[in-house]
């Protein structure tokens, strides 16, 4: 039986994650010090794959697996080589998203996995900003990983959260250095997710400023171009390229979700903007696990809300949730 919850929306897309640890510490996702769960407190690889199994059997037909940071995790691979054997299987598309750091050393792996299109969180190509902002000076190792990943065959999309002071001003030049190695630029609005060190309301920016920025210098047309999640698209006339805009403070995009994420610890979560949640780390380590897992399964569909209520309206508001995106699983 499919999956379909109370509005009669089909979830046809999980997000899956592996870890909530990272290498990186963006000041907009976590705080420094991060406290990360402990290592027994998180699904076996052999529990992910087993509950992977028990999503595409209630007909989820698209996977990505997410973190933290994805590639961190010992043994990843493993992974994503089981999950690729469902390609075709039921499984019509097996992806991930990523910061990028270790993508030199697994994109050829995940390409022989059967992994075709990744996404790679980047909000800057500005060094010392890069290394500013996550904390680390990374950026030349992510940059070496999206030419590894493209050299592998995979379909690179950039991930750009937009933080008004910070990378504003440089998003028409971060879009023509995607559009011209062939990559699609989506936008994100900053989220409440989780306690950080500085304000989400001051850096907060609304993709409608973003997109009128940019019609200024540019000519932007509406695209039919969808990858199954929220991001809506246009096609930009001078580049050759598109650029997607996901706003779930601007403009409440609930009405089509199919998706659902889970955690590295089995925690089903039927909305990222929502409360609810079913253990399913609990089902699998039941008597009957499969039985267990369809319960919970159906018990998450029940609870689904018809929409998220995320806003940033105020300074030295709380985050809408306590937990962070890195724990959710982006």
């Amino acid at each position: 039986m499919t999956l379909v919850d109370q509005f009669q929306r089909r979830i046809s897309y999980l997000r899956l994650s592996v870890t909530d640890r990272c290498d990186l510490r963006c000041a907009y996702c976590m705080p420094e010090q991060q406290q990360f769960l402990p290592r027994k407190d998180v699904l076996s690889l052999e529990e992910l794959h087993q509950l992977a199994l028990g999503f595409i059997a209630r007909g989820v037909t698209k996977l990505r697996l997410t973190g933290g940071e994805p590639l961190v995790r010992r043994d990843m691979i493993e992974l994503v080589r089981a999950l690729g054997r469902k390609l075709g299987d039921g499984l019509e598309e097996l992806t991930l998203t990523t910061n990028g750091t270790r993508l030199a050393t697994f994109a050829e792996d995940l390409h022989a996995a059967g992994v075709r299109r990744i996404n790679v969180s980047l909000d800057t190509l500005d060094r010392a900003k890069f290394a500013e902002l996550a904390r680390r000076d990374s950026l030349p190792q992510v940059l070496e990983g999206i030419v590894a990943a493209q050299a592998a065959g995979l379909k690179v999309k950039l991930n750009t959260v937009a933080l008004k002071g910070i990378n504003r001003d440089e998003i028409p030049a971060l879009m023509d250095w995607a559009h011209g190695r062939s990559i699609d630029l989506t936008l994100i609005e900053v989220m409440p997710l989780g306690e950080v060190e500085t304000d989400r309301f001051d850096h907060y920016l609304p993709l409608s400023e973003v997109r009128a920025d940019l019609e200024r210098r540019y000519s932007l047309s509406d695209s039919v171009h969808r990858t199954g999640g929220p991001a809506r698209y246009a096609d930009v006339a001078e580049t050759g390229g598109r650029i997607g805009f996901i706003t779930p403070l601007t403009n409440n995009f609930c009405e089509g979700c199919n998706r659902v994420r889970v955690t590295a610890t089995g925690q089903l979560h039927p909305c990222l903007g929502g409360t609810e949640q079913v253990d399913l780390r609990a089902a699998l380590r039941s008597a009957n696990p499969d039985a267990a897992l369809s319960a919970a399964l159906d018990e998450a569909m029940r609870i689904k809300p018809e929409r998220h209520h995320f806003r940033i309206d105020q300074r030295g508001a709380a985050p809408a949730l306590a937990r962070h995106m890195s724990t959710t699983g982006g």
